[in-house]
């Protein structure tokens, strides 16, 4: 039955070279990330408590950290062909470790799925109703999974479509507003709401995108350069957090309002309903993509039995669809909030490893010359275990600096430490049951 659900997309092999894809179609789906109706949210909250030239430095800031994070992890995505999780293995934190950090992408991000999808289903009842608001978070769930089952493919050509649409509305949106007042003016002027911070703001626009930074080898395996991987980071990150970011910033100081619907609304009115359609089907169906190849990361090492994506997808799908329709995720934000400190320290370790102590770089190397995963894994590596959590502990309780920033920094710091010590060390060796080629189609 698994394989008439989707396509697997090598969820536990290397993408081989005939899979990859341009520079600009993996481009489109990472501006179709960050250029999300979260980013346009984003926008308006840094702009509310923010003047516009200080906006504009606190996403300068925050999006030169997440750049550097990204373009670092992406290559290693982009080299080694393999998945978040799965490089995990060979990153520093073994099998057991891996499996870790599959279950928590997985619940995160199933989590994120159903919140955005039960948000998007309060902008389409504010707008045109027809449905209750459970069923329009069941249809626009339901409809999400159905693109991300078959697979990389499917999403590309959904990026085609939906982030031009996007753009187009946003712009629209924006012009609508704006015509209405001077721009010098908003530009000048002080902020509506309460007062942020430039640490305060950075802050929000880097740890905004935090977690999409850390899983970026889920998209950059379909890369075929670094080279690439860079491109699409700098045009991507950067036209998003400035083109859509400080157009909700500007919206927030026309308007007075750090509400996207207010926003909308009163800017195009039902046209606001084909913002939320596009914005938020472009970031859902990442965010229901990469939690499935988090989840077949954790059941085959637990079990030892390959599970196929598509069906895991699916599962994953329906279920967020029927938990957001039901209302119960909203209730988990705080606790997927405090789930999300755990991924920072993930990038630390793994860019650690893979460039500065190299423990496990020679097997990967070995095996990518042969076109597959390298035959074993250790099993636990207590060390990182012990950087991973004081590291998210660091980022939890420090008041002082960027929490995000500081608790992937002091994983690095502490990784590369505890390499040069020697503590490094793998305990276990478990023999990699998914170590053969990719297969040909």
């Amino acid at each position: 039955m698994a394989s008439t659900v989707g396509v697997d997309d090598y969820a536990l092999t290397r993408v081989p070279d005939h899979a990859r894809y341009s520079w600009w179609s993996v481009a489109v789906q990472r501006f179709g990330q960050v250029s999300a109706l979260s980013q346009f949210l984003l926008g308006a909250t840094v702009g509310f408590g923010m003047s516009f030239w200080n906006a504009v430095l606190a996403f300068t800031l925050g999006s030169v950290i997440l750049e550097l994070i990204t373009i670092l992890v992406g290559v290693i995505g982009v080299r080694e062909g393999l998945s978040t999780s799965m490089i995990a293995r060979w990153t520093g934190f073994g099998r057991g470790g891996s499996a870790l950090i599959g279950l928590a992408i997985g619940i995160s991000l199933i989590g994120w799925f159903g919140i955005q999808s039960a948000v998007s289903a309060q902008g389409l009842v504010a707008l045109i109703g027809g449905l209750p608001e459970w069923g329009w978070a069941l249809l626009f769930g339901l409809l999400v999974t159905a693109i991300v089952v078959r697979g990389f493919h499917s999403m590309a050509w959904t990026a085609y479509l939906t982030v031009p649409a996007f753009l187009v509305l946003v712009g629209w949106s924006v012009i609508s507003e704006l015509t209405r007042h001077d721009l010098g003016t908003l530009v000048s002027s002080a902020p509506p709401g309460p007062a942020l911070s430039l640490l305060q703001g950075t802050t929000l626009v880097a740890g905004g995108f935090i977690v999409g930074a850390v899983i970026t080898p889920d998209m950059t395996r379909f890369n075929r350069t670094t080279g690439d991987v860079v491109k699409q980071t700098l045009v991507g990150v950067t036209l998003g957090e400035y083109v859509i970011g400080l157009s909700g910033v500007l919206l927030a100081h026309a308007v007075g309002s750090a509400g996207i619907t207010t926003i909308v609304t009163s800017s195009v009115g039902w046209v606001g309903l084909l913002i939320v359609i596009a914005g938020t089907m472009k970031i859902n169906d990442w965010n229901l993509y990469s939690s499935g190849l988090g989840v077949v990361n954790f059941i085959g090492t637990v079990s030892g039995r390959k599970a196929h994506r598509g069906l895991v997808t699916a599962i994953l799908g329906v279920a967020g669809s029927l938990l957001a329709a039901a209302g119960i995720l909203a209730k988990f934000t705080d606790f997927l909030t405090v789930l999300g400190v755990a991924f920072p320290p993930i990038a630390g370790i793994m860019v650690a490893e893979y460039f500065v102590v190299k423990k496990w770089r020679g097997d990967l190397e070995a095996a990518r010359a042969r076109g597959t995963v390298p035959e074993d894994a250790p099993v636990w590596v207590p060390a990182t275990l012990v950087v991973w959590i004081a590291a998210a502990l660091f980022g939890e309780f420090v008041d002082w600096g960027l929490p995000s920033i500081n608790s992937l920094v002091v994983a690095f710091v502490l990784y590369v430490v505890a390499g040069k010590l020697g503590l490094v060390r793998g305990i276990g060796s478990s023999r990699t049951a998914d170590a053969e080629p990719a297969p040909a189609v």
